[in-house]
């Protein structure tokens, strides 16, 4: 049997076709509308976000101090301050270190 052959869209949208479970089709629905909505890349949102302050951030959510990160990880405390200053560099050995003792991914560090 042939299929039909339709002509393309030209105005920038496409059709999406999906079967979803009855119970679930209002959230599936909301969330293809929220999709759809202009949105700001997370580099714009978070422009003056580093890596400093993320690791700050990340080491305030679990409620530790420099000096407990740092015994944790075995650095000396002015090596955490530096990270989160900016003025030392936190390598990817390093970002394994703190993501493993803060508990995140390590790749949010770099």
């Amino acid at each position: 049997m042939l299929e039909l052959t339709k002509t393309p869209r030209t105005d920038g949208y496409v059709i999406v076709s999906a079967a979803v479970p009855a119970d679930r089709a209002e959230a599936v629905a909301r969330a293809i509308e929220e999709a759809a909505e202009p949105n700001i890349p997370a580099e714009e949102f978070f422009a003056d976000s580093t890596p400093g302050k993320i690791l700050s951030g990340a080491r305030g959510l679990r409620e530790m101090t420099q000096v407990q990160l740092a015994a944790a990880i075995s650095v000396h405390k002015s090596h955490i301050s530096g990270m989160e200053r900016g003025t030392r560099p936190i390598g990817k050995e390093m970002a394994k270190k703190l993501g493993k003792a803060l508990g995140m991914n390590w790749r949010i560090f770099l």
